[in-house]
């Protein structure tokens, strides 16, 4: 399996996306069109294709020939887009709770973000510099 970054780059031209897909360059156009498969634009007008792109080209291609509408088809693959997402985020809160687990015994430092969220942060480290997150830190009281 392709990593996520290479299988979503657009590196092909319509026609060598479309003999991948064996398809015809016009058909390709079409489902641009419909919003079927929307290519990402080279200089907003020129068509590139990721490998992404192709699979669900051929994917298309395999549910048309089953018999499914277009619109049966949008919906598969609308859903199958959204089960990825899902599958992603899943995947981002079970690395995020086994380095919770990880760190449990120790002191824990939290951000607010700049629309209320709260996250754990690393002990000596700050929050990611992109966001406007507020750092709260009780400092440890000294005794007399």
């Amino acid at each position: 399996m392709q990593r996520a970054e290479h299988r979503h780059a657009p590196l092909f031209v319509i026609s060598v996306a479309a003999e991948l897909a064996e398809m015809h360059p016009q058909t390709l156009r079409q489902y641009d069109r419909i919003g079927l498969v929307i290519p990402r634009r080279q200089g907003g007008r020129h068509r590139r294709y990721s490998p992404y792109d192709v699979e669900q080209l051929r994917q298309i291609q395999q549910l048309s020939q089953e018999g499914v509408s277009l619109e049966g088809i949008r919906r598969v693959i609308e859903l199958q887009n959204r089960v990825e997402e899902l599958e992603a985020t899943v995947d981002e809160l079970r690395y995020e709770l086994r380095e919770s687990e990880r760190h449990a015994n120790r002191p824990r430092v939290f951000a607010v973000g700049p629309h209320g969220d709260v996250v754990t942060v690393a002990h000596g480290r700050r929050p990611r510099p992109r966001t406007q997150a507020m750092v709260l830190w009780d400092p440890p009281r000294r005794r007399r």
